[in-house]
């Protein structure tokens, strides 16, 4: 007897098996499996024991504890940004999880991280529990493709076989829940800290030492209220009047500092770093752009009106990154667009470090709240593993085949270019890693 592969089966056979036909039907067994992994967003396989053994849960609970640690001594800010990264990336999996529970699905695991159990807990069917790789979490949702294998009177309670609004409302959830942690954090912010604009004033951030700014008595945090008697609201306004400003003219400027207003005169010198004009330099750096204190009503309307233009700006980013040239621009050092560079984690934390420290809590919420927008971009972008792929693909069997649930489009065809979109997000990731870590 032999079964599908042709394979020899049955106690006649029993120490028959060529061992390079066994391996390669093991090769395989693996490689379906990890198919089917690919497109469904998280293991449909057969589970292993949902009990760790020993040493798995020392290591995997000592790298959770360790990667804390290592955060907290470096950064408490870039600790408190993966916390709330952490956060995110559970809220995103509930929106999944309460959706398809809600839409009449079976979710059978929620975990958080990748790789071996470290812990688990089973209630009412669903398997919760933490897992030994942190760098995200799944929800497992049974029948996500025609690939998937579940036993038949699970059928009914499959993703493939809900209807099409179900299946958008389900898929979509991650993505619609990181635009609602956006706007709870910028109206949360808005409305404690205020919204960063122009203040009406130029305030002196810093003052270059013995420049002529250092020597006519200039200090940070001084109001220029007024340059050789024309006033000045902006910062805009007050580098036009000095670039206009030759080296060896004096010029009088009006200050305000704290409750007095003061008189200094400052004669410029040629800047020190410009060899190619004649340009008068003062010595000091400005700003007009603080946070200005709003109302709640204030804080919601401008905080989701400014996650809309974020959106806008996330989109086109976006497809600036999934780019494969303009990657490849920046590994090679071709493209010094910023827009266009792919990040990862580590750029992401080394940034929150400067966030908190130049604007403290406001600041490390305003960079979460950031991040929700463009991994809630990028997620539903149409490639498959990403949810935006099974959203396409919902869609695609809605037009071809109505509301028929009988009728399923073979994703098993869309294998190639599936394999192509995990080879670049895997290239984007390792180049804004490289770049994040080594580069510039």
């Amino acid at each position: 007897m032999t079964d599908a592969h042709g394979v020899p089966t049955g106690t006649q056979a029993a120490g028959a098996i060529p061992s390079a036909v066994m391996s390669e039907v093991e090769e395989r067994s693996r490689f379906e499996r990890m198919k089917v992994e690919v497109v469904s967003g998280g293991t449909q396989a057969e589970e292993p024991p949902a009990e760790a053994d020993r040493t798995t849960k020392i290591v995997g609970i000592a790298s959770w504890i360790g990667l804390f640690a290592v955060l907290a001594f470096v950064s408490p800010w870039i600790l408190v940004f993966v916390v709330g990264l952490a956060v995110s990336i559970i809220l995103h999996e509930l929106g999944h999880f309460w959706t398809a529970r809600k839409s009449g699905m079976k979710a059978t695991q929620f975990f958080l991280g990748f790789g071996p159990r470290v812990w688990s807990t089973h209630r009412n069917g669903v398997e919760y529990g933490l897992r030994a790789i942190p760098l995200g979490g799944f929800v497992k949702i049974i029948g996500m493709t025609n690939l998937d294998e579940v036993p038949e009177n699970d059928e009914a309670v499959t993703y493939r076989q809900a209807s099409y609004p179900r299946r958008m409302w389900v898929i979509t959830a991650g993505s619609v829940m990181h635009m609602i942690i956006a706007v709870i954090l910028i109206t949360l912010i808005y409305s404690a800290w205020g919204r960063v604009e122009e203040t009406g004033e130029v305030t002196l951030a810093r003052i270059v030492p013995e420049s002529p700014a250092d020597q006519a008595g200039f200090e940070p945090d001084d109001v220029v209220l007024s340059v050789d008697g024309t006033s000045v609201e902006t910062s805009d306004e007050f580098r036009a009047l000095l670039a206009e400003a030759q080296p060896g003219t004096e010029h009088t400027f009006v200050v305000r500092r704290g409750s007095e207003e003061l008189t200094l005169t400052a004669t410029l010198v040629q800047h020190p770093d410009v060899d190619d004009k004649v340009q008068g330099f003062l010595g000091v750096g400005s700003t007009s752009i603080d946070r200005v204190e709003t109302s709640f009503g204030e804080a919601v309307t401008s905080g989701t009106r400014d996650l809309a233009t974020g959106v806008g700006q996330a989109v086109t980013g976006v497809a600036k990154v999934i780019n494969p040239v303009n990657v490849w621009g920046h590994l090679i050092g071709t493209n010094d667009d910023p827009t266009s560079r792919p990040g990862t984690i580590v750029g992401a934390a080394k940034i929150s470090d400067d966030f908190g420290e130049y604007d403290g809590w406001a600041g490390i919420l305003t960079l979460l709240a950031m991040v929700n927008v463009s991994v809630g971009v990028f997620n539903m972008f149409p490639l498959l593993p990403l949810d935006g792929g099974h959203a396409a693909i919902a869609t695609y069997e809605r037009i071809r085949y109505g509301r028929s649930r009988k009728r399923l489009a073979d994703v098993g065809k869309l294998m190639p270019v599936a394999a192509m979109c995990v080879m670049l997000l895997a290239f984007m990731f390792l180049t804004g890693l490289y770049l994040d870590t080594l580069g510039s």
